[in-house]
């Protein structure tokens, strides 16, 4: 029928979702090899729940959640996994001779024939969300293949001198790492945790913040696969006895991908973790970052200023590496000499000369700082504000006449300013050369394929009302298939942005106490962390339970 070969762009125009001149435009700047509908869910025109509803709707195309349904695991074996993967499909029962599969883009015609050539079946379409059909395939055709090759290419009781084939890219070894770190990226895990326990291996993903164990492996496999992480990271394969750090580069699916590894010896074994970097999310616009209007207004003006330290502050796996880059990239022009110095150098940047700490050989922060300053920069960039002799120097290249960007650990913006004095530096130079600090989290944004709208409970107004704010509804998600039932989906950017005035600086040069510029930065309207988590759930991106996991509540 000639409705079935209807384009998406028409049938999502007919059904009002997205207008003409958006569409047009969207295709002029989609990726050459990127799909329509990939293109509009990415820019947030609208979400994978809507696109599966008007294929629906439009198309009498039922939409399935594979997230409890039953597999014909006959069924999926008649389909060659990586033609699976690489179209996002996945076989889900056999009926005679039709089989039906379900597809993220059921209207590509091409890869619709191609199954019906390769497998003599008549095929049946249904929709599934691309998240949905990822976590099908992982547990139908991936890991627990190889577990099994695995245990028959290791019998139990064998050690790794039995046998080294740690290397060769067919053994079981090789593509059981492979395919747990190929699934950690398509989850968009964070890291990947390796946790030796008394009689098992346990694999755990961090998913939006938060770990979740994804299997449990034989406690035999162990060596072996602590074995395979270390040759990838070229790391002491005999040392067992001391930390060690290393990096990975390999290429999944002609995808390249960066990984940061770090070996921890505990009584069980070695703890491995990998953080998956990518590169990807962090060259973010600085307006995608979740500033909101003044924050964002405030922190711009801070990064054009010509000198002066700009703190970011927060605990690991804040996002505080993602701001930094983002900074860095807006102000990467021709004319600025910039020059960071990292540990490590997570991210490669064009036109940026980027320096690794390396202490075996004495280039510490402090020793590389000083060189760097006779290197005529215009903007320094320093990983982190460890110790004093840093932060000194760090202080004297913004008095010369340098923009200074760093991080810091410490909870709140304010809370930065003691920090630097207990270091030991004097409260005059921290005066005469801090510009602003910024302090951010990351708090889950709600799923926006399940999100429903509830009234405020007691508690909540109660909270929002003692930081002069009213609110009457709020969203959750009740779960789905697209956020793992959890109700959230991504991460978004909680943020305090301080700016230094002169009246900041007085307090600071007379040691007045934390309380007194915490009261002026509130009668100026610096907007805290919890302020800035509080609107954001007014405005329905997140909840109040994750506000108030990440930022305290006086």
């Amino acid at each position: 029928m000639i409705v079935h070969k209807k384009r998406l762009g028409d049938l999502l125009v007919e059904s009002g979702l997205i207008t003409e001149e958006l569409l047009l435009q969207s295709l002029k700047e989609k990726g050459e090899m990127q799909k329509l509908g990939d293109a509009l869910i990415e820019k947030g025109y609208l979400t994978e729940q809507q696109l599966i509803e008007v294929l629906e709707f439009q198309l009498g195309i039922p939409h399935i959640s594979l997230y409890r349904y039953p597999i014909d695991e006959q069924a999926v074996s008649i389909v060659p996994r990586e033609f699976a993967r690489r179209n996002f499909l996945i076989p889900i029962k056999k009926d005679g001779d039709k089989l039906l599969v379900a597809m993220a883009d059921p209207m590509d015609f091409m890869i619709i024939e191609d199954l019906r050539l390769t497998t003599g079946f008549q095929i049946e379409r249904a929709i599934a969300a691309k998240d949905d059909i990822l976590r099908a395939q992982n547990k139908y055709y991936e890991v627990d293949d190889s577990i099994q090759e695995f245990l028959e290419f290791l019998p139990q009781g064998s050690s790794l001198n039995d046998d080294s084939r740690i290397t060769e890219e067919n053994s079981p070894i090789v593509k059981l790492v492979n395919q747990i770190i190929q699934q950690g990226i398509q989850q968009k895990a964070s890291d990947i945790h390796f946790d030796p326990q008394e009689t098992k291996l346990v694999v755990r993903y961090r998913i939006d913040g938060m770990l979740k164990t994804e299997r449990s492996l034989p406690k035999h496999m162990q060596n072996m696969l602590t074995a395979r992480i270390k040759i990838m990271a070229n790391l002491n394969i005999t040392e067992n006895r001391l930390p060690q750090d290393g990096r990975i580069k390999i290429n999944l699916d002609m995808h390249p991908v960066d990984l940061r590894i770090s070996t921890l010896p505990a009584i069980y074994g070695e703890k491995i973790v990998l953080r998956i970097l990518d590169l990807g999310s962090t060259l973010n616009n600085l307006d995608h970052l979740g500033f909101n209007k003044l924050n964002l207004q405030r922190f711009s003006k801070l990064i054009k200023q010509p000198n002066g330290i700009i703190l970011i502050t927060g605990p690991t796996g804040s996002g505080k590496s993602s701001t930094l880059y983002s900074t860095l990239n807006k102000l990467n022009h021709e004319e600025v000499n910039i020059v960071t110095i990292e540990d490590p150098v997570e991210y490669q940047l064009a036109g940026i000369n980027q320096i690794q700490v390396n202490s075996a050989v004495g280039l510490t922060f402090a020793s590389g700082l000083r060189s760097i300053l006779r290197q005529d920069p215009d903007i320094v960039m320093v990983g982190e504000i460890r110790d004093t002799e840093t932060a000194e120097i760090a202080v004297r290249a913004s008095l010369t006449g340098h923009l200074v960007l760093s991080t810091i650990h410490t909870n709140d913006s304010i809370g930065t300013i003691a920090r630097l004095t207990d270091m030991g530096v004097e409260p005059f130079l921290v005066a005469a050369s801090l510009s602003g600090v910024v302090a951010q989290r990351l708090v889950r944004k709600v799923c926006r394929d399940c999100k429903q709208t509830f009234h405020a409970t007691e508690r909540e107004k109660e909270i929002f009302s003692k930081r002069g704010i009213s609110i009457d509804v709020v969203n959750r998600g009740k779960g789905c298939g697209t956020c793992n039932m959890t109700g959230y989906k991504g991460r978004l950017a909680v943020h305090e942005v301080l700016v230094v005035d002169e009246h900041i600086r007085k307090l600071i040069m007379n040691n007045r106490p934390i309380i007194e510029l915490r009261d002026y930065a509130m009668k100026n309207g610096t907007i805290f962390l919890i302020d800035d988590g509080l609107l954001k759930v007014k405005k329905g991106l997140t909840t109040t339970e994750e506000v108030l996991r990440v930022a305290i509540s006086e």
